[in-house]
């Protein structure tokens, strides 16, 4: 281990008054397992974010020691899903988000972004994670015009978020649905398809798909040698695929250009942001006819 100094762990808000809101409150922290390293968490790190435990410093330190590039794919990921936005709100004229896998709450989050260009635009945000609901109210500071709210389930109770979704979302407009690095958690393919599927399925023509996923290539098997570890010691399991497999979730869509490629090359702004060319994190936006 590098042996990186130990910020305080986060800090997990304080339940509202009244017992059924501190049984909840106790229920969430109690899916919290600080003994194990945790994906989401990890990422945080790497993004330079306090919302992490010494479990998971250790752990993305010796996945940053097996492939030192790691922590650009948590970078490069982070600044696709901002020019996505930018493009869908701006060029697009979309103005609702499905934002599923949400991950911990960061600068430029999703509404951040998107309501910075169209203040009217709703958000809905789904994720697992305990922490992450722990932290859901930053994620809901919406601007007076648009609208955000959050959901906590997995994403492969579709019809639950489809349900939910409806309640902020109007699913007779365009709708992007936004899954970063989310997949990757589904290890069977054909399930993996088919809760991408159905979930685009719900939305109507001119609707849009942003999805990232790591890869696997002969050209990168250092990235290999990190998920095994990971995989090993963390949760949740990750599963790659090759490009060409992350390509066939925008079967039946209509690809943007630059395609699916890595994250650092759609459409990068101001000389790709300091990252390399090639990270093995895959990208791509569609739009549904």
């Amino acid at each position: 281990m590098t042996g990186h100094p130990s910020p305080e762990a986060p800090e997990v808000p304080e339940a509202p008054r009244g017992p059924s809101a501190k049984d909840a409150a106790e229920a969430v922290r109690s899916r919290i397992n600080t003994a194990q390293p945790h994906t989401a968490r990890i990422w945080n790190y790497w993004l330079g974010g306090k919302d992490n435990y010494a479990v998971d410093r250790e752990a993305g330190d010796r996945i940053r020691e097996l492939h030192p590039g790691i922590g650009d794919y948590a970078r490069a990921d982070r600044q696709f899903l901002g020019r996505a936005v930018r493009h869908l709100v701006a060029d697009r004229g979309v103005r609702q988000f499905l934002d599923v896998g949400t991950g911990l709450p960061t600068a430029d989050n999703t509404h951040e972004v998107a309501q910075r260009i169209a203040p009217e635009s709703r958000v809905v945000y789904v994720d697992n994670d305990p922490l992450v609901l722990t932290h859901a109210r930053a994620l809901l500071t919406s601007s007076p015009e648009g609208r955000t709210d959050y959901l906590d389930a997995d994403m492969r109770d579709v019809d639950r978020v489809l349900e939910h979704a409806g309640r902020t979302l109007d699913f007779s407009e365009p709708v992007a649905l936004m899954l970063l690095g989310v997949v990757i958690f589904i290890d069977d393919d054909q399930e993996a398809y088919g809760v991408v599927r159905r979930l685009m399925e719900a939305l109507p023509s001119g609707s849009h798909l942003v999805l990232s996923h790591t890869i696997t290539s002969p050209a990168m098997p250092d990235v290999d040698a990190a998920v095994a570890f990971w995989n090993e010691h963390g949760t949740p399991k990750l599963t790659q695929r090759t490009p060409e497999q992350v390509a066939r979730f925008f079967d039946g869509l209509d690809l943007l250009d630059p395609g699916v490629v890595s994250c650092s090359r759609w459409r990068p702004e101001g000389g790709g942001q300091g990252l390399p060319d090639e990270v093995a994190m895959y990208a791509g936006v569609a739009r549904k006819a």
